[in-house]
């Protein structure tokens, strides 16, 4: 799906082309899971186990760019808010959806990078306590 640019012109053919509208699909459903397994689930689990406190979201990416599990709290709210725009803006407005699938697809290393250094985190924690 993104050998090439994903254009308005690409998305345009996912109403006809269900081959890419299940590649579509199964990108944006991939991503959020990702994003929503790491910052809902992982990272609260993650400083929890560092004894830190947990509060508002907000904080807990905050804290979790601090120990450097995300690259930036920020970065984190913009994949969110490129999840969110894939989610609902599906079909309503191509020029969104083009834009947000280009930037989802662009942060992808970051995604699996922050995934990456919260299971190391967790396997050093783990080992220490065998």
């Amino acid at each position: 799906m993104f050998a090439k640019l994903f254009t308005i012109e690409e998305a345009k053919k996912v109403e006809t082309d269900p081959l890419l509208s299940e590649r579509l699909d199964a990108f944006v459903s991939r991503f959020g899971r990702l994003q929503d397994t790491v910052g809902e689930k992982l990272l609260p689990a993650l400083l929890s186990a560092l004894a830190e406190t947990l509060g508002p979201a907000i904080d807990n990416l905050d804290k979790a760019e601090k120990f450097r599990f995300i690259e930036s709290s920020d970065g984190w709210l913009e994949m969110r808010r490129l999840r969110n725009q894939m989610v609902h803006e599906y079909i309503e407005d191509l020029v969104v959806l083009a834009s947000a699938l280009r930037n989802g697809h662009a942060f992808v290393p970051t995604l699996v990078a922050a995934a990456r250094r919260c299971v190391a985190e967790v396997e050093r924690l783990l080992g220490a306590t065998s």
